[in-house]
Order: structure tokens, then C-alpha cells, then sequence
């Protein structure tokens, strides 16, 4: 790989960097904060080096958003495996332990003496529809937590309470056969009239996420669909998750 490699350890809260040149020669290296401020100065403490390529550990996984972002400013990017730079670790050290400063160098190691490495790409599609379903489980979840919360509140009004698989016009229905007249019950039917709302609400916003899994499932002319009993919600789950399936260099390494 011509010019220097720029290894990089991710974290949550910080990148621990380490620039090398063909010859293992450290350059430079540093931490940064994950924060815009010091993502900015990271790209600067390197601009001296023009030709230069960042070797990321876990690309896919905790690199991902760092990789993204390089790869979207215009960097060169390859994925290094976590299983390889631990490889180095324990040659270089003894022993596969982490350690910020010395995993940086083994991944810039690996990143330059490791060919065919997968260089990462934009990966709009894919991140899209990670962020929608994770939108969706959101409120799926949201909407479970408020029609328990609704169930519970009828059971205090119906003294046979309601089936499972509760829907707006069955609540609806149920609490038009109440009519207390204690403030205690009317207070608890206003709660009732409430929960009916808010699960409303949630069923709106699952439908119009719904559709717009729908529309980014189609654009992406996947396949997936084809399968029986694969739908557009649970394309969207796996291509968000996978990404580049390309990644994988086996079926086995992808079915574990």
C-alpha cells in the first residue's frame, strides 16, 4: 500500500490513531475525542501526509460511523478485522490483550501488510434502512408498553377487561359501555380515552414508517422479497444489518 497507513483503534468515546510509513516507522500518533471537534482535528493532523490510506478495526461494527464519515469527507478506508489485528497484537507483545495505543499499531500493520482487505464504500442504502427499523422496533415497542398500559386501565373499568390483541375501535367500543360516576372512575375512563389516543398516534406513525421501509426496500432492487414470507419490514432488518454482503468471504462466515 503506497504512502502511509493510518491505523485506527474505535471506541465509543474516543479513536486512538497511529500513522506508519512503509517501513512500520511510527509517524504520529494520538487520540480524539468522538466529537465533530476533534474529528476535524484528526483529519488535519494528517493532512501533511497526502497519499494515505486509514485502516479502520471493525468497519462494520464499532468503526462503522467513523468509517462513514471518512469515507464520505473523501478518505480511503479498509476494513480490518478485529480476529487479524489481534494476530499482531500477540506476535508484537506476547499476548492478545487490547491496549489503545498498541491495537492502533496493529491494525496500521495489518492495514499494510494485508492484502486484499475490503475497502469500505459509502453505504447510504444500507444505513438508511438501519435507521428505519430501528425507528420501527422503537415504536413498536412504544406501542406494546402503551396498550398494556391500556389493558390495565380497562380492567379497573370492565371487570372482564379486554382480549388480547387489542385494536383502537375495540378499546373505543368497550369504553363507550362505561359510564362512571365517581371521580375515581371518571378519572380512570379520561385515562383510558387517553391510552386509546396515544396508541392511535403510534399506529400512524407505524404505518407511515412502514411505507417508507416500503419505498427504500424497492429502491434498493433487492431480491431478498422474492422469498416467501420475507417481507419489506424484514428485508429492510437484514440489508441494514449486513450491508455489503460482499464483506463476507464465505457463506459459513456470514451464517455465523
Amino acid at each position: 500500500m503506497a504512502g502511509v497507513v493510518i491505523g485506527v483503534d474505535p471506541a465509543k468515546r474516543s479513536n486512538t490513531i497511529e500513522v506508519i510509513d512503509s517501513d512500520e516507522h511510527v509517524l504520529f500518533a494520538a487520540r480524539f475525542d468522538n466529537s465533530s471537534a476533534d474529528y476535524r482535528r484528526m483529519l488535519a493532523s494528517v493532512k501533511r501526509w497526502p497519499i494515505r490510506a486509514w485502516a479502520v478495526e471493525g468497519a462494520t461494527g464499532d468503526g462503522l460511523n467513523l468509517a462513514q464519515r471518512l469515507v464520505s469527507d473523501g478518505e480511503r478506508v479498509v476494513d480490518v478485522p478485529s480476529k487479524l489485528s489481534t494476530q499482531v497484537r500477540a506476535i508484537d507483545t506476547g499476548h492478545g490483550r487490547k491496549n489503545d495505543p498498541t491495537d492502533a499499531h496493529a491494525v496500521a500493520v495489518v492495514g499494510l501488510r494485508t492484502t486484499g482487505l475490503r475497502e469500505v464504500s459509502v453505504d447510504d442504502e444500507a444505513v438508511v434502512m438501519r435507521m428505519l427499523s430501528q425507528r420501527r422496533r422503537d415504536l413498536v415497542r412504544s406501542r406494546a408498553k402503551a396498550v398494556n398500559r391500556l389493558h390495565q386501565a380497562l380492567m379497573q373499568l370492565i371487570p372482564a377487561g379486554a382480549r388480547k390483541k387489542l385494536t383502537i375501535e375495540k378499546a373505543k367500543a368497550l369504553l363507550a359501555t362505561v359510564r362512571p360516576r365517581d371521580a375515581a372512575g371518571k378519572a380512570r375512563r379520561q385515562l383510558a380515552a387517553d391510552l386509546i389516543d396515544d396508541v392511535a398516534v403510534l399506529d400512524r406513525k407505524l404505518a407511515a414508517i412502514d411505507k417508507r421501509i416500503a419505498e427504500a426496500v424497492k429502491e434498493s432492487a433487492t431480491t431478498l422479497t422474492d422469498i416467501v414470507g420475507v417481507g419489506p419490514v424484514t428485508a429492510a432488518a437484514i440489508l441494514g444489518e449486513v450491508g455489503d454482503v460482499a464483506r463476507f468471504t464465505t457463506a459459513d462466515r456470514f451464517a455465523s
